[in-house]
């Protein structure tokens, strides 16, 4: 990636995090894509770093991946996620703790297959055109698991 095209990603990024933190997540979060806001230490500097990405409720969690948008390596919030023990993560105007765990061999493709491509088809152009295996992670809450919705 050129140095003015990532410059273009951190600025994008900033502006999620603003308009995450300033709205409680209502103007990114849409009835298709619903997006939290993870909130890790750099793996080298050790300086807090937001991002906003999208999520799907899991039972035992929040189930998180790293497209980069079909970058050729994984995102940089995605690698820094796999040195922490514990996350801050917002979720609208709520904030929770959570362990994270990067998903693994049949469990990643379990995950991948029967809940992000069938809950979200259109994150496989994304795996296409990085031409990478795309990492998933289940974000834990250290108070249990999220509550589900009655029925």
């Amino acid at each position: 990636m050129t140095s003015f095209k990532r410059r273009l990603v951190r600025i994008g990024n900033r502006l999620s995090v603003w308009m995450y933190r300033a709205s409680d997540g209502r103007l990114l979060n849409t009835n298709k894509a619903k997006v939290l806001m993870i909130t890790t230490p750099g793996r080298r500097t050790g300086v807090l770093h937001s991002t906003c990405v999208r999520y799907l409720k899991a039972p035992e969690g929040y189930l998180v991946w790293g497209t980069a948008s079909g970058a050729p390596r994984d995102p940089d919030w995605f690698r820094n996620l796999r040195k922490v023990t514990v996350a801050d993560v917002q979720i609208g105007a709520t904030t929770i703790q959570a362990r994270p765990r990067e998903l693994l061999a049949e469990e990643r493709e379990t995950a991948w297959n029967n809940t992000v491509l069938a809950q979200a088809p259109e994150v496989a152009k994304y795996a296409q055109k990085a031409r990478r295996t795309i990492p998933v992670a289940l974000l834990e809450p250290t108070d249990g698991p999220p509550e589900q919705p009655q029925n």
